[in-house]
């Protein structure tokens, strides 16, 4: 339930809105990432990951699994974006294609011995899926701002404004991550100075997308007034962010994110924050549900 300022009146959300709804090509297509991982798995336990100097099936295996987990996670959020029928189309079967080539070169490559994103005295095959993949790489940042405006929309707000609330925050870690990803590209690699690893940022800022929006919708689980909400989404994503913030500069200074440091101190106490916040809305949701359900068991 939120107050439209505008009209003054109250608007309830629309719990009708399900999650994965209408989105079985974009499951399908996270749950093939999980099964090129599996494959992967194999090849790596029977010969190992290294195949060449360059090419390593181990990177195929976490880059196939990592992509449908994102996916996935996608496909869950995105009946709340309120797109409209064809932008949702339009976004749904591009980002398919997209996912679709990105494990093709990621998979194909590796198992040939070839890094699909720095190629090294390659063929000219392997330059072209490289130069494919580095523009497809730009298109999936593209298309995903274009999803994330969405939920930036007062539309969508309206719709579930917890859960949209959650959903806000992690799209803008999503962009952190990507912008890691831009400067591995630029670096032509994920190591910075002596220990910085640009693959931690990279990577922490694409489990947002699970971490916060589920702290939103355990809030509406729970018998917190609109304001408490609003408090505990906003005090996970602000510490969950400024953790990324944090860790950025740390890598930036070519430093492990385990060196001791002022920095390193505030990302533990970030995310510890934003754990212990997450935990303790799971607590309170957790007895919701055991109250509600003994209600229930009353009435009857």
């Amino acid at each position: 339930m939120v107050m439209d300022r505008n009209r003054s009146t109250v608007i309830k959300a629309n719990p009708s809105v399900r999650f994965f709804e209408g989105e079985k090509g974009l499951v399908l297509t996270g749950l093939l990432g999980f099964l090129l991982a599996g494959i992967c798995a194999v090849w790596v336990l029977l010969y190992g990951g290294p195949v060449s100097p360059n090419g390593n099936v181990s990177d195929a295996f976490s880059f196939n699994a990592a992509l449908g987990i994102f996916l996935l996670s996608t496909a869950a959020i995105i009946p709340f974006a309120a797109m409209g029928t064809k932008s949702r189309a339009f976004f749904r079967w591009s980002f398919i294609l997209l996912a679709l080539y990105s494990y093709f070169a990621e998979t194909m490559q590796n198992f040939r011995g070839v890094n699909p994103r720095f190629v090294q005295d390659g063929k000219p095959f392997d330059v072209t899926v490289g130069s494919i993949f580095s523009f497809v790489a730009l298109m999936l940042v593209l298309y995903y701002l274009f999803l994330a405006i969405h939920f930036f929309r007062r539309k969508a707000y309206l719709l579930r404004p917890e859960l949209v609330a959650g959903i806000r925050y992690a799209m803008i870690a999503i962009l952190f991550s990507f912008a890691a990803g831009i400067w591995i590209s630029i670096n032509e690699g994920r190591l910075v100075g002596t220990h910085g690893n640009i693959i931690v940022l990279h990577g922490l800022g694409f489990h947002a997308l699970q971490a916060v929006p589920v702290v939103a919708w355990l809030t509406e689980r729970t018998s917190f007034s609109a304001r408490a909400r609003s408090l505990w989404i906003h005090m996970t994503g602000i510490t969950f962010l400024l953790g990324l913030i944090a860790i950025g500069w740390q890598t930036y200074l070519g430093r492990s994110i385990v060196d001791w440091s002022a920095i390193s101190l505030l990302v533990f106490a970030c995310f510890l924050i934003s754990l212990v916040s997450g935990g303790y809305v799971l607590y309170k949701s957790t007895l919701g549900s055991n109250f509600n359900n003994k209600k229930v068991i009353r009435n009857q």
